[in-house]
């Protein structure tokens, strides 16, 4: 079982009951988007967040990044660790058809997936050493994946190459990468990716 003191937020009781399975955390759940009217359960996440501080760990599609953004935008950012499944296509057993976007959720995702979203969140590394240089906004720029022809197709493939939802945000991709890559690695990846769209 994996530790953690964080509160960790996810939207439903099946992502509750899989992780469940492999953390030893309190675990609440959105119950989806009736957190946007549920002012019981958004004060009990605020006092949480002041506690223990949270950890967001909702699907990859649509709606996960809303109710990531939801929670985010009433809790200060210091009190939140974001950790972010990848997009991987497919339907979970229960399920009689596949989700609207077709992505699998949390409760979906195998163990090692999820250890690895936790580690890339920097949970599982509390004392990991500090990157002796950070992947900056000018770094993204001058590497073509942000404010450049076809910027968002190379940001696409650097998510994939870390195996990162394709909705995250700039912001969100500096703050992941800063957690669990070193300069080298990213400029490495980021040779990778413009390699394979060279002219």
């Amino acid at each position: 079982m994996i530790k953690i003191k964080q509160a960790v937020i996810v939207e439903g009781k099946y992502d509750k009951i899989r992780l469940s399975s492999m953390l030893d955390a309190l675990i609440i759940e959105t119950d989806g988007f009736s957190i946007f009217k549920n002012a019981e359960k958004q004060k009990l996440i605020r006092n949480l967040a002041d506690k223990r501080g949270l950890l967001i760990l909702t699907d990859s599609d649509s709606a996960g990044f809303m109710i990531r953004s939801f929670i985010s935008g009433s809790i200060p950012k210091e009190k939140i660790i974001h950790a972010y499944i990848p997009d991987i296509f497919g339907k979970e057993k229960r399920k009689a058809e596949a989700s609207k976007e077709g992505k699998l959720g949390v409760e979906g995702m195998s163990t090692q997936v999820l250890t690895e979203a936790l580690e890339r969140a920097g949970v599982l590394c509390e004392y990991a050493e500090t990157p002796s240089r950070q992947i900056t906004n000018a770094d993204l720029y001058e590497d073509g994946f942000s404010g450049t022809d076809g910027a968002q197709e190379r940001k696409k493939a650097l998510l994939r190459y870390f195996s990162l939802p394709e909705r995250l945000s700039k912001n969100s991709l500096l703050k992941v990468l800063n957690t669990f890559v070193t300069y080298d690695e990213y400029k490495s990846a980021a040779n990778a990716v413009n390699e394979e769209y060279k002219d």
